[in-house]
């Protein structure tokens, strides 16, 4: 098979510094950005590869070399969305600090929720209609994820470092918070009065959830959150 060419304009001038792993890396990264746009814009039935070939700037022959059809476009793209919300508290064990942890998390979801608002209309979209794509997903690794880091938040609670809370209730309240002002983002900006959304709309949400949270939590929100646990 012939060598796949690099898409966009923007990126042909770096192509020469390119490994080949990291070539397929970034065309597969740009084809899941255009397929979210394709996918939140036509649903799943509606959307083609033709249309997101087009999103993203390279021959339909090229999208078919990374995936082989829709389906396989559509199940990358959310594992994506999903390894992307969950990679900051993924790795976090006992020995952290919860408040901190806790902390990067919620402000690290608010954050994604801005720049990533796409993903979570999405996900949203795909969960109301009955997860008729996700469903496996969700029986397997989400339930072992969200078993796992519940886990974590037991042990926590069990040292006497937080408040006894139900650990799995916990990472619902997060999740459902964060994407909040992505999948609202209409009945947001009417009830304030405003036509989008400025960074500090975030940085003050993300302040916010951290303070009630942490504190229904028993903990004080952390002045500064490390760079090892930021996004």
């Amino acid at each position: 098979m012939n060598q796949v060419s690099t898409p966009m304009n923007t990126l042909k001038k770096k192509t020469r510094t390119y490994r080949p792993g990291r070539i397929r890396e970034r065309n597969r990264e740009i084809i899941l950005q255009a397929a979210e746009q394709e996918f939140v814009l036509h649903g799943y039935r509606g959307a083609t590869i033709q249309g997101i070939a087009e999103r993203a700037e390279l021959p339909k022959s090229n999208v078919l070399y990374y995936f082989s059809n829709k389906k396989k476009i559509y199940a990358a793209m959310f594992d994506d969305i999903l390894g992307r919300w969950n990679a900051i508290f993924s790795t976090v064990t006992v020995d952290d600090d919860p408040a901190e942890a806790l902390a990067s998390f919620i402000r690290t979801k608010v954050e994604l929720a801005r720049t990533h608002p796409t993903a979570s209309r999405l996900f949203a979209m795909e969960i109301i209609q009955g997860a008729p794509f996700l469903m496996t997903h969700l029986r397997t690794n989400m339930r072992e994820w969200v078993r796992g880091r519940a886990a974590v938040i037991q042990q926590w609670i069990d040292q006497g470092r937080m408040a006894p809370v139900d650990p799995v209730q916990l990472i619902f309240l997060i999740w459902s918070s964060t994407q909040h002002y992505a999948d609202f983002q209409v009945q947001i900006l009417m009830v304030e009065n405003k036509a989008e959304y400025e960074k500090q709309d975030f940085d003050h949400a993300a302040s916010f959830l951290t303070q009630i949270i942490l504190r229904g939590c028993g903990l004080e929100s952390p002045e500064h959150v490390p760079e090892s646990l930021s996004a």
